[in-house]
């Protein structure tokens, strides 16, 4: 099976689906609650799934959120949409265990950028 089975199986999407619902959070540009995602991926995962396999998906854009700092400024948080956040945790259930094992248990902070230790 190849890996881009393995991130769209049934089970996989589902798990995925329940960890972003689990995580809460805001909506993305699209206006989609993480509460309706699981109703969504119920009604829409095949039509979802056979877009991704054909190479006709295409992530949202990044809503914007400004969000206070400590000092008074303010940063700019970018917030995905429900779908991209799950598939992101689709690829992730599947591709991180794969890796896991390299990083040192002080790499933590470097995980995002590439660079791992093989200690």
């Amino acid at each position: 099976m190849q890996t881009i089975d393995k991130v769209l199986s049934t089970r996989n999407l589902t798990e995925a689906c329940l960890e972003v619902v689990k995580n809460k959070g805001a909506g993305g540009i699209d206006g989609m609650s993480v509460k309706q995602l699981k109703a969504y991926l119920d009604l829409n995962r095949e039509a979802l799934v056979n877009q991704i396999h054909q190479g006709d998906y295409i992530p949202s854009p990044i809503r914007g959120k400004e969000i206070p700092k400590r000092n008074g400024k303010k940063r700019l948080l970018g917030i995905p949409t429900a779908i991209d956040r799950m598939l992101q945790q689709a690829v992730s259930r599947e591709i991180m265990p794969q890796y896991e094992y390299m990083f040192s248990v002080y790499s933590y902070g470097f995980r995002g950028h590439g660079i791992c230790s093989f200690t």
